[in-house]
């Protein structure tokens, strides 16, 4: 391990021992929170720079695999203590937020709805816009029932005009055929009359009398 290495691991152990930096940030009001992320930012930066060095270091070495492991033990302790760090950083910061949403709710004026008179009054006015809203959509609900119900309607007397209009077209185109027809069934009717008073009068006619016989 460089002696660099060793000194930044010193400094953050002797940090996070026994909670003592997040206890001295957390007694410090004044703190500056943005940059102490920038210093755990910048110190994550040295750790991994210098554990590749490290690990270049140890591919060096007869005990490869002896020298990598104590190289990422060792990450592994300096990236937990800064981790500690970043969730006090963080801890902080939320505390601060709610001591100041805390502060801001203390110094509002207390609003409309904590007056039990005027949340009776909106409670009551919520309550009559939900029953103008319910009205209104119940009318609205038989508006569209009745317009569908005159569509219907309506749709139906088309159809039924329609209809009509086709019956009489029809009857149109077939009227000069059906006047041919009965014209001709009258005449076949009347062929049929004069022939059989034909038939008639030829049964009716008397015979002729015979011719005399020869002397």
């Amino acid at each position: 391990m460089t002696k660099t290495l060793r000194r930044l691991l010193l400094v953050l152990l002797t940090a996070g021992a026994g909670g003592c930096w997040a206890q001295t940030v957390a007694a410090d009001g004044n703190v500056d929170l943005a940059a102490e992320r920038a210093r755990l930012k910048e110190e994550r930066s040295v750790v991994d720079r210098r554990a590749k060095q490290e690990q270049v270091a140890c591919y060096q070495k007869f005990a490869v695999e002896d020298c990598l492991r104590e190289s990422r033990r060792q990450r592994r302790t300096l990236d937990d203590d800064l981790k500690r760090q970043e969730a006090a950083i963080n801890d902080i910061d939320r505390k601060r937020r709610a001591a100041a949403q805390l502060e801001r709710l203390d110094k509002a004026p207390p609003r409309p709805q904590d007056d039990p008179e005027k949340r009776q009054q909106s409670q009551q006015s919520q309550e009559n816009r939900e029953q103008r809203a319910a009205e209104h959509a119940r009318t609205r609900a038989e508006a569209a029932a009745k317009s569908e119900a005159n569509r219907r309607d309506f749709e139906a007397k088309q159809r039924s005009n329609a209809a009509e209009q086709a019956k009489a077209a029809k009857m149109r185109a077939e009227a000069p055929q059906e006047r041919e027809r009965y014209e001709r069934k009258v005449e076949q009717a009347e062929e049929h009359r004069v022939a059989r008073e034909r038939r008639n009068a030829a049964r009716s006619k008397p015979r002729s009398a015979p011719l005399p016989t020869p002397p």
